[in-house]
């Protein structure tokens, strides 16, 4: 009884500590909750500003293209749909770091560093720096002089995107399409786990050699209005981890946490042997 009474102002106090770091790493539901204070009267805004008829990628350095060129004389086009090479890509949309299935070899043309692609018959075309819609006008034209009424269909091959950080599956995801946004890219890497900083998630982008950097809040509907809510190929997404999963995972907060169950341990022993 003496020995419960001597170290009893020592337990309550320990009793405390335990007891505030417990309220201070309860979470808070609006740090986990996604697009937050949409209202119905955001909603027409969001659907005018975001269709997705404004989203247009551009080509870039290191892009591979496919271009079919078809006529209604088939024989016509053959000597400009010959000349692409073939390569490896997953048309899945699935984690291309991670699924082999869905790899296919498909033909098409390298944009060179130079933005340029060797064409058939045509030579070296400037392709870097059009949207889809402006290099097929582009070829359009320059192959009216061989081909009446040409049609030109062009694919990006190669359109990925780079989930990295505190989401399920991180990993490089090859989009089948030429249009993702930030959350269904964010879905594909299983979403943010509960670790993961939903109100600072970072986008690097490479726009013509140079990077840049933008943050998002996923808690806000303002994420509808970035200029980042709609990827373009090889972009990288980085979800950091929050303070509570860096601090449990250092030497201090594990001793911490020895501590604290090893003083709740010593209080049942008292309380025991006090009776």
């Amino acid at each position: 009884m003496k020995l419960f009474t001597l170290y009893y102002p020592y337990l309550r106090f320990g009793l405390v500590l335990a007891f505030i770091i417990f309220l201070s790493s309860c979470a808070k539901q609006k740090d986990f909750v996604y697009f937050q204070s949409t209202t119905s009267q955001d909603t027409a805004q969001l659907v005018n500003t975001f269709e997705p008829k404004n989203y247009i990628p551009i080509l870039h350095t290191d892009d591979i293209v496919s271009i079919q060129v078809s006529a209604v004389d088939p024989e016509v086009v053959k000597p400009f749909n010959m000349g692409q090479s073939h390569f490896s890509t997953s048309l899945s949309g699935g984690n291309s770091s991670n699924n082999g299935s869905g790899n296919s070899s498909s033909p098409g043309f390298l944009i060179d560093a130079n933005g340029m692609i060797d064409f058939p018959v045509l030579g070296s075309l400037k392709m870097a720096g059009l949207n889809r819609m402006e290099a097929t006008e582009m070829l359009k034209n320059k192959l009216k002089p061989y081909v009446n009424n040409p049609i030109v269909n062009i694919r990006i091959l190669n359109y990925k995107v780079t989930v990295l950080g505190e989401v399920k599956s991180p990993g490089v995801y090859t989009i089948p399409h030429e249009r993702i946004t930030l959350p269904e890219a964010l879905g594909l890497a299983g979403d943010l786990t509960i670790a993961g900083v939903r109100k600072n998630v970072l986008v690097i982008r490479d726009d013509n050699g140079k990077k840049t950097e933008t943050r998002i809040d996923l808690t806000s509907k303002d994420v509808f209005n970035s200029p980042v809510y709609y990827l373009n190929q090889n972009d990288l997404v980085y979800v950091e981890p929050s303070k509570a999963r860096i601090q449990s995972s250092t030497p201090t907060v594990q001793f911490g946490s020895l501590i604290v169950t090893s003083a709740s341990l010593i209080i049942n022993v008292l309380t025991l042997l006090a009776r």
